[in-house]
């Protein structure tokens, strides 16, 4: 701003941050500042409403850098080298720069994998499930004939130690050995990485940002300590690292926890007497919030998680096609999550210029944030004995769970949105019952697992319940929003309570609206309908509500009702009337449908009969 322009301001003070919260506070008319404006993330960070220089600054260190060279992942199943290698190139056509091999048989030949690949411009990476030594000595026997700088190499191997070992309690130390011999093999190559530690699984199976980052960096410390018993030099230890977490969908939070991990890994490093080192950092779109009903709106899902990858610094992303959870993917699916990472780095620029939330009052305070948060709970994890001894006692597992069931419920009270599934369900679709959830169980193993899975899994399994009911009995039930009294407050309802059981998979019919209570009552009872919300305003209700049951009730006993609202001085009365349940704000839709589904079991057999 020039000299001209700065004058105008001189005659106004600055605006303090306390004097904005004073204002706030007068627009609240004496609701609590702190419930109403400040979000607290599951991660117990509050977020502040606003930032401005009165607040105190922490700038983190090394908190990556806008990578100009992002790999843009796809992983490939390889059943044959000769189909692998179609699909490959088919990826290289559509702009992908790297290749994720899952290796499912041995003997692939890799010759057949990677012809016409050109691995200068093109990362590999592989999955290794068996034979992980041969692999490598394959891999870097067909590099070594290929026109490739060391340099120019970019990729890594996962023998998948830790994952199978969450998830399935594999403790394969022997693979440790494999990893050793992987290192000395890939050892000209620099930007190929030998020792692979995935940290997304604690994300998918419900945990917050902070345990992600935590238990990763633990994990990377037992990594450490093993390897270090081999006589392995911790420089080299950290110069092999590559490191996969999840994305999840708090877009801003998302950010920083990236931009944190990055900061957190420097400071370990340093603390082995490891001041530059190279690593890469891989993020992967996550299980936990994608959906299979309404499946589109995974895509958006997926390209604001590339976003927040992006400007979270990371070196490579993998995208998973939209309907990657219930089908094989498409041609189609395929490309359009390749094309996510494309046009956000060559038409938005992302990864072309220097990092836009740098610096950013907001960005800055969640990752140093996330950053203490993770570091307290990783030095307990490591006070208590390390992350080996850790999850095998069940700590570890238990603090998951923890957060997970406070996210299942928030979503079970639709306070944590999720479209698509309870928020603005698509009442057009049909889903088939094969690719929806049963209700989740806690593992029969003596040793707890952790199971990545879908954050819907309970409100998948309400809407599988009511599609086998549909095959089981040949109707699909039926709810009627009945309304009367005041427009505005009725409309209202009508529109909320269409939303809350949509969710479940019934056919939810438009709204009715009726002059008088009597009217209303007898139409929706003789009605061919199984379900009947009341729609209209508290004071209606209080005036009208038990009227319009005991009327109701006089001509259908059986039909299930609900009112849409929670007039609590005569709920009581309502429900000792002949109302089945209440719809509100604050009602647990998986509880709420559970029991209708439970209600209706005999009328839909009656009206079969």
């Amino acid at each position: 701003m020039n000299n001209k322009n700065n004058s105008l301001f001189i005659e106004f003070n600055p605006v303090t941050k306390q004097e904005w919260i004073d204002k706030a506070n007068i627009d609240l008319k004496g609701a609590d500042f702190n419930k109403k404006l400040v979000w607290k993330n599951l991660s117990k960070i509050d977020i502040q409403p606003f930032y401005n220089t009165d607040d105190n600054q922490e700038f983190l260190n090394n908190t990556g850098e806008n990578s100009k060279k992002l790999i843009n992942y796809r992983l490939i199943s390889v059943k044959s080298g000769k189909k692998g290698n179609i699909l490959a190139l088919k990826a290289v056509e559509e702009g992908i720069n790297g290749l994720i091999f899952d290796l499912r048989k041995k003997n692939i030949p890799l010759h057949k994998l990677l012809k016409n690949i050109d691995l200068n411009k093109t990362a590999v990476s592989f999955k290794l499930r068996t034979g992980e030594v041969e692999v490598a000595k394959e891999f870097i026997s067909y590099v070594k004939k290929q026109d490739v700088l060391s340099e120019n190499l970019r990729g890594y191997f996962d023998l998948e130690i830790i994952h199978k070992y969450v998830t399935k309690a594999k403790n394969e130390s022997g693979k440790f050995k494999k990893v050793e011999k992987i290192i000395e093999i890939t050892k000209d190559y620099p930007n190929f990485k030998a020792i692979s530690i995935s940290g997304g699984v604690y994300l998918d199976s419900g945990a917050n940002q902070v345990q992600e980052v935590a238990y990763t960096l633990n994990s990377l410390v037992c990594f450490i300590q093993i390897f270090l018993k081999k006589e392995i030099d911790v420089q080299t230890i950290f110069d092999n690292l590559h490191f996969e977490l999840a994305i999840g969908s708090e877009y801003f939070i998302e950010i920083g926890k990236f931009r944190a991990f990055n900061s957190l890994l420097h400071i370990i490093a340093k603390k082995y007497g490891v001041k530059d080192f190279s690593y890469t950092l891989t993020a992967k779109t996550s299980i936990w919030n994608k959906s299979v009903t309404d499946a589109n709106t995974n895509m958006l899902r997926a390209t604001t998680e590339a976003m927040s990858a992006l400007l979270g610094n990371v070196d490579g992303i993998l995208i998973d096609p939209y309907d990657k959870e219930f089908n094989k993917p498409s041609d189609f699916s395929s490309r359009i999550a390749g094309n996510i990472a494309t046009i956000l780095k060559e038409e938005s620029y992302f990864g072309k210029v220097s990092n836009p939330v740098d610096g950013s009052y907001y960005i800055e305070e969640v990752s140093s944030k996330i950053a203490h948060k993770a570091l307290e709970l990783f030095k307990s994890i490591e006070e208590y004995g390390g992350y080996y001894l850790a999850f095998e006692n069940g700590i570890i597992q238990q603090q998951i769970a923890e957060i997970c069931l406070i996210k299942i419920k928030l979503i079970s009270q639709r306070r944590l949105a999720m479209v698509g599934v309870n928020k603005y369900p698509n009442l057009m679709e049909t889903i088939d019952t094969k690719i929806l959830s049963n209700k989740f169980s806690k593992p029969n193993s003596k040793k707890s697992v952790l199971t990545p899975k879908r954050a819907a899994f309970e409100i998948e399994a309400l809407r599988k319940i009511t599609e086998n009911l549909v095959k089981k009995t040949g109707q699909r039930p039926i709810v009627e929003l009945t309304s009367f009294g005041n427009l505005n407050m009725r409309k209202a309802r009508a529109a909320f309570a269409y939303d809350f059981m949509g969710v479940s998979g019934f056919d939810i019919l438009a709204e009715k609206s009726y002059d008088t209570i009597e009217e209303a009552a007898e139409n929706s009872a003789k009605s061919n309908s199984n379900i009947v919300v009341i729609c209209s305003s508290d004071n209606d209700y209080i005036e009208n509500a038990l009227q319009f049951i005991n009327s109701f009730r006089a001509f259908d006993s059986d039909k299930v009702l609900l009112l849409a609202g929670n007039p609590v001085d005569i709920a009581d009365q309502l429900t000792k009337a002949g109302l089945d349940g209440f719809i509100h704000m604050k009602s647990n839709v998986i509880n709420l449908i559970s029991d209708v589904q439970n209600k209706i079991q005999k009328t839909l057999k009656t009206l079969k009969a």
